[in-house]
């Protein structure tokens, strides 16, 4: 079956959302030191376990379950955008500069 066109923008927005807020999850695994071996992979998996529990409620609230096609294409979807989580995590002044500068980019192609 796969996953709704509605559900896909859904997940899409959360990671978003997460990777904006990337910082505060930081700041949350680094609570957790020394009993976690790496703050960024840690807030990474903070930040993929809310993504997935989004997703769950999402259908949840749908009063449906996600099948196991749902689930890979979910897998796929946070393989995809885990490399821009992960710069989120390490980097994230560099990622709010390029935000600015692609914003900057597209008024100028637009005029």
């Amino acid at each position: 079956m796969g996953i709704s066109k509605e559900n896909k923008d859904f997940i899409d927005s959360l990671i978003d959302y997460y990777i904006s807020e990337s910082e505060s999850y930081r700041q949350i695994a680094e609570n957790f030191v020394p009993e976690v071996e790496s703050v960024p992979d840690t807030a990474f998996g903070i930040i993929t376990g809310c993504v997935y529990s989004g997703f769950l409620q999402a259908y949840q609230n749908q009063q449906q379950t996600p099948g196991l096609d749902d689930m890979r294409e979910f897998n796929q979807i946070i393989k995809e955008r885990a490399p821009l989580i992960k710069k989120s995590i390490l980097e994230p002044k560099v990622l709010e500069i390029e935000e600015v500068t692609k914003e900057e980019i597209k008024k100028d192609v637009e005029g």
